[in-house]
């Protein structure tokens, strides 16, 4: 059990202190000596990078012991379902909270577009962006193996879900194959926990290089845009989600946030949100809920649930137009902000997706504003911390959500891993006594996050 791991754990807190530090020193050397600070960017790159490579094999084993281990497909069915719609109407409460707060602080007025500054908005356009058909076809991978070389997230998502549904339908004959996959999540988590360690140099290469590329003069000239945006991912956060959480699941948001804390400081070191997902599939079926909630859950909000993306094209939309010296009346702000609803879909997998969903979406539906997306190029990353941070608090909560819900959620369990009776194993990532597969010679692997299984072996 993960409570008899007590002097491995222990030894993670001294990493992430490290990580503290190096993001202190990285701000120092972005201010100190910038043009040397931007030359560390390719540690930051890589580090992330390290974590990305897991994420495919990651959720193909959760998914597939997930699912194996239940014998109604209908109740997978159920859960995604419920996801894609939650995901929806909060996407759309986002929007709406963006729209409110950017009229509201009009932070464009008064800044000018240069010629330099045009140019560069439209260097954001990403040819390789996606409408939104071209994105559901590419959901289908080329082969069976080519979602786990392509780093396509929801490739892998629907190569997991027909093997775990096929293990599914193959009753018993499945077993010795869900042994093994649960083998290979155990080798693929270590290698997770092996990684973390280079976490302190990945995060002062990335910050460093953060800071040097964008340095004070870009921060104080947009100041209110990013602080704007800043208190309004603060607020959906805190009031929206989490008065959600509270009605819905009986849980207060900071003492989920408290337990997801290594996470948040990750995403806040690295500026992206990958960079925690794998952890968080762990952390959350070892709160109590079920592989195929958490394995349906997480890896399809991480393209289709983005509340900071959705607050940030909202507010950014306005602060361009604004500053363009063209505001948009609301009937105009609506057709354009739903616009961009649908880009971000398309754009999903894209490197940088928020701006570059921004700029291609304005260069189809109001072209004129490209010009202005230069203005927000030098803040941008600033503004991907929040963006990342958001998008991530809201993954973590739908996932408790949808758990609720579906009545795929071990409540007991959740008063243990919150109130620190059950801690988070450091070294494996995984407890052996929650949510694993049966012992040798069982029926269904045994799980006890969410409702009772039927034929399950205890």
């Amino acid at each position: 059990m993960a409570a008899t791991t007590t002097g491995k754990r222990d030894k993670t807190h001294y990493l992430y202190i490290a990580v503290i530090v190096a993001v202190v020193l990285g701000i120092a050397v972005g201010f100190a000596a910038p043009g040397v600070a931007v030359e560390l960017k390719p540690i930051g790159t890589g580090f992330v990078n390290l974590i990305k490579m897991m994420i495919s094999p990651i959720i193909f084993c959760t998914i597939v012991l997930g699912i194996g281990s239940v014998r109604k497909a209908a109740k997978v069915g159920a859960v995604g379902g419920i996801a894609l719609l939650y995901f929806t109407a909060m996407s759309m409460v986002a929007l709406a909270i963006g729209l409110v707060v950017g009229n509201i602080i009009d932070p464009g007025t008064g800044l000018a577009v240069t010629d330099s500054v045009a140019a560069t908005g439209h260097e954001q356009v990403d040819a390789e962006a996606k409408d939104t058909v071209e994105f559901l076809l590419g959901i289908i991978p080329t082969t069976f193996v080519s979602a786990f070389t392509g780093g396509e997230v929801l490739q892998t998502l629907l190569i997991a879900l027909l093997s775990g549904f096929a293990l599914q339908a193959m009753g018993d004959a499945g077993q010795p194959i869900l042994r093994g996959v649960e083998h290979i999540q155990r080798l693929v988590f270590r290698v997770l926990a092996m990684i973390m360690w280079a976490a302190p140099v990945g995060a002062f290469g990335a910050i460093a290089a953060v800071t040097g590329s964008a340095g004070l003069d870009a921060l104080k000239s947009l100041a209110v845009l990013m602080l704007g945006f800043y208190i309004t991912c603060v607020l959906f956060v805190f009031l929206v989600l989490g008065a959600l959480l509270r009605m819905v699941a009986g849980l207060n948001i900071l003492t989920l946030f408290k337990y997801l804390g290594r996470e948040f400081l990750l995403i806040l070191s690295t500026s992206s949100s990958e960079s925690a997902l794998p952890r968080l599939i762990a952390k959350m079926e070892h709160l109590g809920i079920s592989k195929p909630v958490v394995g349906i859950t997480v890896p399809t909000g991480y393209s289709f649930n983005l509340d900071g993306t959705m607050i940030y094209m909202t507010m950014a939309s306005l602060f361009v137009a604004d500053a363009m010296g063209t505001p948009m009346s609301i009937g105009e702000q609506i057709p354009l902000l739903l616009f961009l609803f649908v880009a971000s879909k398309g754009a999903a997998g894209v490197t940088g997706a928020g701006l570059a969903t921004l700029a291609g979406g304005l260069q189809s539906h109001k072209p004129a504003l490209v010009d202005g997306i230069g203005l927000i190029v030098g803040i941008d990353r600033f503004m991907s911390e929040a963006r990342a941070l958001t998008n991530f608090a809201g993954n973590a909560v739908a996932t408790v959500l949808i758990g609720t819900w579906t009545k795929e959620i071990d409540r007991t369990r959740v008063d243990e891993v919150l109130s620190g009776r059950a801690p988070f194993d450091e070294r494996t990532l995984l407890d052996d006594g929650h949510g694993g597969a049966a012992p040798e010679g069982a029926k269904v692997p045994l799980q006890k996050g969410g409702s009772e299984k039927e034929g399950a072996a205890v």
